[in-house]
């Protein structure tokens, strides 16, 4: 069991950056796959970005590729997502997520097991 709480969300202009930060409490993240989706009014979730445990595997969304990294410290069990050149329509809550088991592509929102409460991303054009 990890609990997940997630922070560094708010708002910024279009063109501007924030960094969000996943910190994991209760269990190591070490040997998780961690990832970063987010979600507007009406739609599903989406899968933004995902590490592997190493750090080695990652991918990302490809609204967002280019624009945004995901990284890992496990000794600090945190996870971040750089988001830069963000976009109206980046605007979202981003939700933490971890699992256990591998993933060999950017995984669905039914793949993570446990999940943060989210932080909200406003951007303003």
């Amino acid at each position: 069991q990890v609990q997940l709480v997630e922070s560094g969300g708010g708002s910024v202009q279009a063109g501007g950056s924030l960094k969000l930060f996943c910190t994991g409490a209760g269990n190591t993240m070490g040997n998780m796959y961690m990832a970063w989706f987010r979600r507007t009014p009406g739609k599903e979730r989406e899968g933004v970005a995902q590490i592997s445990p190493t750090g080695i595997g990652r991918f990302y969304a490809d609204s967002v590729q280019g624009r945004f990294t995901i990284s890992r410290d496990n000794d600090e069990n945190t996870v971040t997502l750089q988001m830069n050149d963000l976009k109206s329509e980046d605007t979202a809550m981003y939700y933490c997520a971890a699992d256990f088991n591998r993933k060999f592509a950017l995984g669905r929102e039914y793949e993570f097991k446990f999940w943060g409460q989210g932080t909200q991303v406003t951007v303003s054009s």
